[in-house]
């Protein structure tokens, strides 16, 4: 009993952060909408969150009052639909790191997330164009207008979603998506020229 009251508290307040969390966004002006949590000890594979409800796009822009009547009561995570205040381009946590590196080192904003899957979100303005490189990469996965992404503290099954670099570091001001996809086609360069070291070693053999 007692296990079941401590879990049902922690869920509660959880619940409250993610509606806190939604409201201040919304306040922003980003277009929240509640998504689907994986459940409570199942096995059922967990590939992501998704819209809670088949209507999302008739609900974006919904006010305040009503993204807190979401949350009130519900278990749902954190989304925020791409291509209307922003976009994001979602890459592997190799690429995320050298990424953020080099976006550290040139002083360029960007606000960063890292998902549980071991994938990394940068945050741009909506983007007008996208380099073919990043288009035709395997390993990234552009969201713009159709699609969204999990905000912090959306919960996996093996962990939250939480910001490597917040958006009010750099008072909340979105970075231009040119910018941040150059960076991102340099560290997927720099990555296509790092050889493994088992090569290497075959090389000196050699």
């Amino acid at each position: 009993m007692l296990d079941t009251d401590w879990s049902d508290s922690w869920r509660g307040a959880f619940g409250i952060e993610l509606r806190a969390e939604a409201i201040g966004l919304a306040s922003r002006g980003w277009p929240v909408l509640p998504g689907t949590c994986p459940a409570p000890g199942g096995d059922t594979p967990w590939f992501g969150p998704v819209p809670a409800h088949e209507n999302w796009r008739e609900q974006l822009g919904a006010h305040p009052h009503r993204i807190a009547e979401w949350w009130t009561g519900n278990q749902y995570s954190l989304l925020v639909a791409t291509g209307i205040v922003l976009d994001a381009v979602e890459v592997d946590a190799t690429v995320g790191k050298r990424a953020a590196r080099l976006l550290r080192a040139l002083g360029h904003p960007a606000p960063i997330v890292a998902m549980p899957n071991g994938r990394w979100l940068f945050l741009t303005k909506v983007a007008e164009r996208v380099p073919a490189e990043l288009a035709a990469h395997d390993g990234v996965r552009l969201h713009g207008e159709d699609s969204w992404i999990p905000l912090p503290p959306t919960p996996f099954q093996h962990g939250v979603v939480h910001w490597r670099v917040k958006p009010e570091v750099w008072g909340w001001q979105l970075p231009e998506a040119e910018a941040v996809h150059e960076v991102l086609v340099r560290a997927l360069d720099e990555e296509a020229e790092t050889v493994p070291p088992l090569a290497a070693a075959s090389r000196s053999a050699a």
